[in-house]
């Protein structure tokens, strides 16, 4: 039998780090991020400026009449009416935010706090229905409130989430009854 002679391997020193390369890549990757926010901040910027012929946005009148609905909730964003992933950015209609609604006699207005406000005159309302999704924002069947109306030249999807989904219906056949009386009085 011969005796197995176990020799220790050499100590190797531990690998020391580049700091110099680790950060010229931190940084690296650090402006490539800033550059690709700041090309999708030009490019909605770009957009809103595409948008830029649509007419300012009405303000509620004085006297808006009784209140027949009020909703809490989320606004998710505007699109061209039929096309939900065209989002409309101008005046303020691309920001997301809280919102509360209020159905009158005479339209639909809609407090945004911290971005801006609008109202929308009953004779501009076109449709209301529930729909699973808008720019940005997809839902199960049903769970968006989407309200189109006119606005100069455009035909607009406005998409509204209740904080609590079952008032969805009531507001579809309420704006649906009041968009054909006025119809059917023009």
């Amino acid at each position: 039998m011969t005796p197995v002679i176990l020799l220790a391997a050499e100590k190797e020193s531990a690998e020391v780090t580049d700091w110099a390369a680790r950060i010229g890549w931190v940084v690296g990757l650090a402006l490539f991020v800033a550059l690709v926010y700041w090309l999708m901040r030009e490019g909605w910027k770009w957009r809103g400026t595409l948008q830029g012929d649509l007419p300012e946005l009405h303000s509620a009148p004085d006297d808006p009449g009784p209140v027949r609905l009020t909703l809490s909730g989320r606004y998710h964003g505007s699109t061209t009416a039929g096309q939900w992933l065209d989002r409309i950015v101008a005046r303020g209609l691309g920001t997301r935010s809280r919102a509360e609604l209020t159905l009158t006699d005479a339209g639909l207005d809609v407090v945004r706090p911290g971005a801006n406000d609008f109202f929308v005159p009953v004779d501009a309302l076109r449709e209301a229905r529930l729909d699973k999704g808008i720019a940005g924002k997809v839902l199960t069947e049903g769970g968006l409130l989407v309200v189109t109306w006119a606005h100069g030249e455009r035909l607009i999807d406005s998409g509204f989430r209740s904080d609590h989904a079952a008032e969805h219906n009531e507001w579809v056949e309420t704006l649906n009854q009041m968009i054909n009386k006025t119809e059917g009085a023009r």
